[in-house]
């Protein structure tokens, strides 16, 4: 692991003493190398050990833990990173509620993956019910199953069953972002996979994320990134 020991331990401690987030790292393999209390709690299992070198799927159950295994395998494969990812957790303990999820890789020297490092903090908003989680959650399913098509503030709004507004209100709350500028932010960073990732134009990419010519991709994908499309992608393939 890129994490030197003594450090490893040191956050290891520091994460203990914060029940409402959930910590671990996990090796190439996707298992557990290092967690903290609230996971062990959350689990249902009394201590650490029982977690070390198992797989999600291991102790949260085969639906859950397969679904986090998915997002471990797409940040290991292309070094993906999952920022503030919004999900239902429904833990072995019976404890069930949304979290952000973040997940980035570990990387030596040579910018190889060689591990994950991750959380999951607990929402607890007085405005934000588990009732308006779950709209929100499909109003965002929606949006980026349906990049291609450019999806509206409007339509998300509809799918949540609340006003433009009051998804705004929310998305602020949970995000940091109105809903258009997470709109953007999720084009821009699933045109930044493909660039790297596929073969397609510069064109077929700006379609895939829902830009109806080059040039209004370019302009946004520049105004986010300091890069062109095409610099941005020689960049990252060298």
């Amino acid at each position: 692991m890129a994490l030197a020991f003594n450090q490893t331990t040191v956050v290891e401690q520091l994460f203990d003493q914060l029940p409402d987030i959930v910590f671990f790292i996990k090796n190439l393999e996707g298992k557990y190398q290092v967690v903290n209390q609230s996971l062990v709690k959350r689990c249902g299992l009394k201590s650490k050990s029982e977690l070390i070198n198992h797989l999600p799927s291991d102790v949260l159950g085969k639906e859950l833990g397969r679904r986090y295994e998915e997002q471990d395998k797409a940040v290991i494969t292309h070094n993906e990173t999952i920022t503030r990812h919004l999900e239902l957790h429904n833990y072995q303990s019976q404890e069930v509620g949304w979290c952000l999820t973040t997940k980035l890789p570990i990387l030596n020297e040579k910018k190889e993956c060689v591990g994950i490092i991750g959380v999951s903090q607990d929402l607890k908003w007085p405005d934000l019910t588990d009732r308006s989680l779950d709209a929100i959650s499909s109003a965002l399913i929606f949006a980026e199953e349906n990049l291609a098509q450019s999806p509206s503030i409007t339509q998300m709004a509809d799918i949540a069953k609340m006003s433009p507004y009051q998804l705004d209100r929310r998305m602020k709350l949970v995000f940091g972002l109105t809903t258009g500028k997470w709109l953007l932010k999720t084009k821009i960073t699933k045109a930044s996979q493909l660039l790297i990732e596929s073969n397609q134009s510069i064109l077929d990419i700006a379609f895939a994320v829902g830009y109806n010519d080059q040039s209004a991709f370019t302009r946004q994908f520049r105004k986010a990134t300091g890069l062109t499309p095409t610099e941005f992608q020689k960049r990252n393939r060298n």
